[in-house]
Parts: structure tokens; C-alpha cells; sequence
């Protein structure tokens, strides 16, 4: 029966795919900035991933949560780890993350599942008066099913499938989607680049009657672990499906008298600053025996630029956090600066099942 079931899983999976692909082509190709619906599922999953700048999907160990971003990171190492997630956002906004992962003999194939919730809290309800007169209850949640397999000894291959359902006050919408994702792993070379197709879908019921586009995004990433220092450096390149992600407030731009009339912006080449505006770059050390301990420092130009404040200084698109194996139990702590009035603190616990009992 369990067989049974795992092939059925496997071939319904990848059975998928195409569909969903084709049901997101007309979404895509009408994004424009600020109509995304179920933003939340670019939330980092993991304290990890929060200290690395927000993305991580070329490296492939036993952390589970890693399959949120790139089901091809899926291998056998995740067999039976379970991984508890905490994320502290600003405005006392919740969000959790939760997986789980097996390793299928018979498929020679890594399955995971795992749950995302956000509660937005409790937020006062008012007429247009003023008055309060209740309260507005917001969350939304997603189920995600993965499975990966090996193609060769360093080509691994991933799918992800996600149901995901939005309430906001009397509002929902359900919405399903996959990511897609390539990892490739050369161990003697301590290389590793991968490539991933992030929501892909569409909307299956609307808020109203508006069809809203997810956040699809296409992500490419290299990591490289120096051979004398126990260093690993990740370069991530997202939203490579759209090249101008530079939002240019010419309200915002100080400008300069020219000797002939009229301005000239002082903010540096435009183009060099949206270039860079698809970049993360982050660095994790990996110290001790069994890599016991972990100091992950990461920064993400696109945040920075967009979040820092004018003649403020500010540690806006950097991000820094600490992992820890204690027993048969990892501890993960990261943290992101957002924008002078705070960042995130984000938790996480993990261990594998499988040796508690």
C-alpha cells in the first residue's frame, strides 16, 4: 500500500508540471510591479536561509528547509529530519515554517512535505470615522509536497507542488503552484550551482473578480567552498525574467544645477545599480568537527536600496546569524535588518526523528 501510494505521489507530481506551466505563461507575461497576490510565499523558510540575505538554493546538506527554495536540493542526507521554523516580522506579524523529509529506496527519490502559515494578528477594524468597531483577522497558509531525484552522481533534479489559501477579513482566495528547480554538486571541485523556476501558477479562486499574478520568479546561484578555510561564498541572481527591478522616484533624487540649464541626478549609473539589484551575496562559516558550528553572514543590494532612508545610515540589506548543533539538535538563529524602524528575528530547531527513537 505505502508503494503504492509513493508511485501514485511521484507520477502525480511530475504529471504537473506541464499543466501548471502552462497555466502561469499568461500570468507571467502581466506582471508588473506591486500586483502580486500570495507575496507571502517568498518569505525565507528558515533561520538559515533569513542570515544568508533571504535565498539559498545552490547548496545541498540535510537541512530540509533548503527544498523550500530548490526541491533539488532534496537528497537522501534529509531522510528523516524534521525542521521547526519561528520568524518574528515586523507590526507583531507571525510566520512558521514546518517540513519533513523520506527518502523513497525503491524511487531512488527524496520526498518532503511542509506547511507555511503567516498571522498577521489582530488589526482594529474602523468606519470611516475613525471608530473602531472590531477587529479584522488575517492569515494565510500553504501545503507544499517536493520530490527530487538523482540524474547523475552530480545533476539532481526537483519539484515542488503548493497549495496555498489566503483569508483576509471576508476575503479568500486558494491558489496553486510548483517550483522547478536543477542543482548541480561537483564535490572534489567544492562547487555547486543551481537553477530554479520559483511560482509557477495561477489563482484557482479570486478575492473578487480580479485575476492576480503570483510572484514568479526565475533564480540562478553559484557556491563555492575555499579548500584551506572552512568558507563557503553563494552569489544569487533572481527575477532574471525581468531586467529593470529599479524603482526611480525622480521626487526622491537629489539633483545638481548643470552650467547650461537644467539637472542632473547625483545617485551614480543607474544600470550598474539595477544590475546589482539582483544579487545576493552571502558567506557561511563552517567551524568544528561535523561542522558544529556556524556564522552566516549575507547581503541583499535589491532590500538595501529599497528600504534604507534618506540621510539616515542604517544596516538596511544585511543580514547575519548563528548555527549551533547541540546533541542530535541543531539551533539556528538569524537576523535581517529591514529599515531603521527594525529588522526580523528568526528561529529554528531541527533534528532527525529517526535518531530520538
Amino acid at each position: 500500500m505505502t508503494i503504492r501510494f509513493l508511485q501514485t505521489t511521484t507520477s502525480a507530481l511530475w504529471i504537473s508540471l506541464p499543466l501548471l506551466v502552462s497555466l502561469s505563461l499568461p500570468t507571467v507575461a502581466q506582471v508588473t510591479g506591486g500586483r502580486h497576490a500570495f507575496k507571502f510565499l517568498t518569505l525565507s523558510p528558515s533561520a538559515r536561509i533569513t542570515a544568508l540575505g533571504g535565498l539559498h538554493i545552490s547548496v545541498r546538506d540535510d537541512d530540509v528547509a533548503l527544498a523550500a527554495l530548490n526541491p533539488a536540493a532534496l537528497n537522501p542526507r534529509m531522510s528523516g529530519r524534521l525542521s521547526l521554523q519561528h520568524n518574528f516580522l515586523l507590526a507583531n506579524i507571525q510566520h512558521s515554517y514546518a517540513a519533513y523529509a523520506h527518502h523513497a529506496k525503491i524511487f531512488n527519490a527524496t520526498l518532503h512535505a511542509s506547511i507555511q502559515h503567516v498571522n498577521y494578528g489582530d488589526i482594529p477594524r474602523a468606519d470611516a470615522f475613525g471608530n473602531v468597531q472590531g477587529e479584522v483577522r488575517a492569515t494565510e497558509t500553504a501545503f507544499t509536497l517536493g520530490i527530487a531525484r538523482l540524474l547523475t552522481p552530480k545533476w539532481s533534479l526537483g519539484l515542488n507542488v503548493r497549495f496555498a489559501r489566503s483569508a483576509l477579513d471576508m476575503y479568500q482566495a486558494t491558489a496553486l503552484s510548483s517550483d522547478v528547480g536543477v542543482l548541480y554538486e561537483d564535490t572534489a571541485r567544492l562547487f555547486s550551482a543551481a537553477a530554479v523556476v520559483r511560482q509557477l501558477g495561477t489563482q484557482l479562486t479570486l478575492y473578487r473578480d480580479t485575476r492576480e499574478a503570483l510572484p514568479f520568479d526565475l533564480q540562478l546561484a553559484v557556491s563555492k567552498r575555499l579548500r584551506y578555510l572552512p568558507f563557503r561564498l553563494s552569489i544569487v541572481a533572481h527575477h532574471l525574467h525581468q531586467w529593470n527591478i529599479r524603482y526611480d522616484d525622480p521626487a526622491l533624487r537629489p539633483r545638481n544645477p548643470l552650467l547650461f540649464g537644467g539637472d542632473q541626478p547625483t545617485e551614480g549609473n543607474p544600470t550598474i545599480d539595477n544590475f546589482f539589484r539582483h544579487l545576493i551575496f552571502n558567506g557561511e562559516f563552517l567551524l568544528g568537527a561535523n561542522e558544529f558550528f556556524r556564522i552566516r553572514l549575507g547581503y541583499n543590494h535589491l532590500r538595501r536600496r529599497e528600504l534604507t532612508v534618506r540621510n539616515f545610515r542604517s544596516l538596511a540589506g544585511f543580514s547575519a546569524g548563528l548555527g549551533l548543533r547541540v546533541s542530535r539538535f541543531r539551533i539556528d538563529l538569524g537576523y535581517a535588518s529591514y529599515h531603521i524602524a527594525g529588522g526580523i528575528v528568526h528561529f529554528g530547531l531541527s533534528t532527525n526523528v529517526r535518531e530520538l527513537f
